[in-house]
């Protein structure tokens, strides 16, 4: 049976402690900003309501980009931002981010040839691009990705971006904060910060706590910690809802596709987990309740209609096999349609003078920026907390299980594969890209399937169930089926039943 959910090693949440900084919210700019604070030497706690990366992290496309439809809305610092940043995570996070080449097919009527060749040419270019391939322009009546597509689709152009484990991205960004000395508290919700001697006394579901200063990255409830702190917001906060669907694969080869749409709207067509092919996303104006958002099935039949529109394949609701929706909380620029929306971010800082305690709030970001949004937030923090200043530690040390080299991804698949006869190639590529190098650590010394104990099916196990309870602060089955791994898409009623029990007898 799985050993009792932790902290990863931290106090109870029933004392009292006092922190440097606490840092509410635990998708991936929180974790990001928690990780940076720990590596400098400062008490950092680190507060989430739910699970970890539960809300708008794990409801991303998975990229790792620089945003290319954000150059026709004139974002070139964002842009230029994001690119450079893809290679550093990249060196970081090899097992969880990978290259990718994406195909956008030129389709007449919609934006013209020269649009589209400056567009890449810029995107090549203004990012520090080193190990990334250029751009390219393409025939698809003879490229693999133009087989699948609908006759009539001859000129296309290809480049380069990448494809990132979102949800597993947040929950390791929390693990290197705790292994270097952060408290990090799940389904503790932050119910009322008060100032109190210089300190913030911050009230929680599971004790009271004080900090010196608060970060508030929260994402779509940002505005609202803002209020349990008695704060008028000075940025207004626009919710976009981006939903996403997951079908059967609509295509055997490892391009991905950048498609455009006569309403002037992109979405993406993205290799899934093997067997499947993610499509995505709307962009709608989020009015309603945060806590189980959902597509909407008008969001659903338009994806289908999309893809159909240039697959060979048609498809519709029905052959949707799993959807979700996030709510992006983007910074309110005033543009008219939600996906002209900046994704940009801004900090907006309360308190730091005359005794008052520093509040930090983050609005808006995106998961490509995030490491670099987490230093800058400690350049604002600096003048509070002097320990916070100094170097970006966080563009070379790897995260956990990122400590090779990105170009041997396979040689370590390959060494893992060889110590443990009994994984099977797929097996085998899926936990190492999981985890990395630290997938020995539950592995072991295993030479049969029977040493890792009860197999719940896919090749999830009681060892993997135990390691992401006791080191990534699983507590439930969706914790683990759809944040931790994808194995939801694979795993049938029974088996789910299965790790059901086994969670509720440790």
């Amino acid at each position: 049976m799985p050993p009792a959910a932790t902290s990863g090693g931290e106090v109870s949440a029933a004392v009292a402690t006092d922190y440097d900084l606490a840092v509410v919210g635990g998708g991936i700019n929180g974790c990001g900003i928690a990780r940076d604070a720990a590596g400098r030497g400062v008490r950092v706690l680190l507060l989430e309501k739910g699970d970890l990366a539960h809300g708008t992290s794990s409801a991303s496309t998975k990229l790792i980009h620089g945003g290319l439809r954000y150059l026709e809305h004139y974002e070139f610092a964002l842009v230029r931002e994001a690119l450079g940043e893809r290679e550093q995570l990249w060196a970081i996070a090899p097992h969880l981010i990978h290259p990718m080449r994406f195909v956008l097919p030129y389709t007449p009527g919609l934006r013209p040839r020269w649009m589209l060749r400056l567009g890449l040419f810029l995107y090549d270019h203004i990012g520090g691009r080193k190990a990334l391939p250029s751009s390219a322009t393409i025939d698809l009546r003879r490229h693999p990705a133009g087989a699948p597509l609908k006759p009539g689709f001859a000129t296309g152009y290809e480049y380069s971006d990448c494809w990132a484990d979102d949800a597993r991205l947040v929950v390791l960004n929390a693990r290197d904060a705790a292994d270097r000395g952060a408290t990090v508290l799940t389904r503790t919700e932050v119910l009322r910060l008060s100032p109190a001697d210089e300190a913030w006394l911050i009230e929680t579901t599971g004790g009271t706590y004080r900090a010196k200063a608060v970060v508030n990255a929260a994402g779509p409830s940002v505005v609202d910690l803002l209020g349990r702190a008695g704060q008028p917001p000075r940025h207004e906060l626009r919710l976009v809802r981006g939903s996403h669907i997951v079908v059967p694969a609509l295509f055997d080869h490892g391009f991905a596709y950048f498609f455009q749409l006569p309403d002037g709207r992109i979405f993406f067509a993205i290799p899934y987990e093997r067997d499947f092919t993610l499509i995505g996303t709307t962009d709608r104006d989020h009015r309603g309740p945060l806590d189980s958002v959902r597509p909407a099935p008008d969001e659903i039949a338009y994806l289908c209609e999309a893809a159909s529109g240039y697959f060979r394949q048609a498809i519709g609701p029905a052959d949707v096999v799993w959807s979700y929706a996030g709510v992006r909380p983007l910074v309110d620029d005033r543009s008219g349609k939600p996906e002209a929306a900046t994704r940009g971010y801004r900090f907006e800082l309360d308190g730091g003078r005359n005794g008052a305690p520093p509040l930090l709030s983050v609005f808006g970001g995106k998961i490509t920026t995030y490491r670099h949004l987490a230093a800058e937030a400690m350049g604002r923090l600096a003048a509070f907390i002097p320990a916070l200043a100094g170097d970006d530690w966080t563009a070379n040390a790897p995260l956990p299980g990122g400590d090779f080299a990105r170009e041997s991804l396979a040689e370590l698949i390959a060494r893992t594969r060889a110590e443990h006869p009994f994984l099977e190639l797929d097996w085998a590529d899926r936990i190492v890209r999981a985890y990395g190098t630290v997938v020995r650590d539950w592995l072991g010394n295993a030479i049969s399937l029977e040493q890792l104990g009860q197999h719940f099916g896919h090749g999830l196990t009681a060892a993997e169930v135990d390691h992401l309870v006791s080191r990534e602060w699983a507590r439930n089955a969706d914790d683990i089926l759809w944040r931790r791994t994808k194995l939801g898409l694979r795993l049938d009623a029974t088996q789910v039943g299965a790790l059901e029990d086994y969670l509720a007898a440790g």
